[in-house]
């Protein structure tokens, strides 16, 4: 699935050509991509065409894109959801919706909302106050409106959000008995984690993915929030992790942050900082890498 770093390389990469940008023409080809539309506010086709694109704006691992009128469109990639800026007609395989814009400029554009499993959605929202009165999420803009989609309000601020509160984030965690890898997945408490960067983090930090979140040492966790920081930023620096075809930028290019992992997919072979074997287990419905010297459950 892809997190934050793709997700915001996505973000980033759709920002110039979409905002400002008017909604010419909308072509839904698969409505599973719609399951989280709301049809009471009317139909995709008919709420979002002719509106005008305010900006792109993210939230962990949620994209959207304020519209005119005052409702949002939201979009999750899922587990191989792709948003793809083509010239007119420009056909993707796999696209599920289409959209054409006509950008300040950059003229006409499709962006192709591409999905090969079909777990990734886009829906028209409306907006809720923020609890903290922040802009909603990250964006290319210095201030935004203090305002997320409903869909999105339950999500907590991601690390690299200027609006992250690193002391609210340190007492929920220290009150967390599960292990704290499954808190750095908790999206209400951290968003933008998954399972590659929670594993690179750990690593980074010597923390075993089993170690009770509350047992951290006030230090250990301040440690483990910058060493996520900057594993999410170097990421990001180089594009997301590309495994395969799915995880591509607008343009359809990959991310070569794979090269740098230190844990995640890196079973059997020798950690980087003491040469044990790195080890793989099942970890809810998937799997933990970790070096069992330098992470030992303490």
């Amino acid at each position: 699935m892809p997190e934050l770093p793709e997700v915001e390389v996505v973000r980033a990469g759709l920002e110039p050509a979409v905002t400002g940008a008017l909604i010419t023409g909308v072509e839904v080809l698969d409505q599973r991509s719609l399951r989280r539309h709301d049809l009471a506010s009317g139909t995709f086709v008919d709420v979002i065409g002719g509106r005008t694109i305010v900006a792109a704006v993210r939230r962990g691992k949620f994209l959207w894109f304020p519209l005119d009128n005052g409702d949002a469109l939201v979009t999750h990639l899922g587990m191989s959801g792709q948003m793809l800026l083509r010239a007119p007609g420009t056909d993707d395989r796999l696209t599920r919706i289409r959209i054409g814009i006509d950008s300040p400029d950059h003229g006409e554009l499709l962006v192709n909302f591409v999905d090969q499993r079909i777990f990734g959605s886009m829906a028209v929202d409306s907006m809720l106050p923020t609890d903290d009165d922040f802009p909603g999420g990250y964006s290319g803009a210095a201030v935004g409106p203090a305002l997320v989609p409903s869909q999105v309000a339950h999500i907590a601020r991601d690390p690299l959000d200027p609006a992250f509160d690193d002391v609210r984030f340190l007492t929920l965690l220290g009150r967390k008995a599960t292990g704290v890898k499954r808190a750095l997945l908790d999206q209400t408490l951290i968003s933008g984690i998954g399972n590659i960067y929670a594993d690179e983090a750990l690593w980074a930090a010597k923390v075993h993915f089993e170690q009770p979140a509350a047992s951290l040492s006030g230090r250990r966790a301040v440690s483990l929030l910058a060493e996520v920081r900057a594993v999410l930023a170097k990421a990001l620096a180089e594009g997301g992790t590309s495994f395969d075809a799915q995880y591509v930028n607008v343009n359809g290019a990959s991310g070569y942050f794979a090269h740098s992992l230190n844990a995640y997919g890196r079973q059997g072979q020798p950690c980087a900082r003491c040469g044990t074997a790195i080890r793989r287990v099942k970890f809810m419905n998937r799997s933990s890498h970790f070096c069992p010297r330098c992470q030992r459950r303490r």
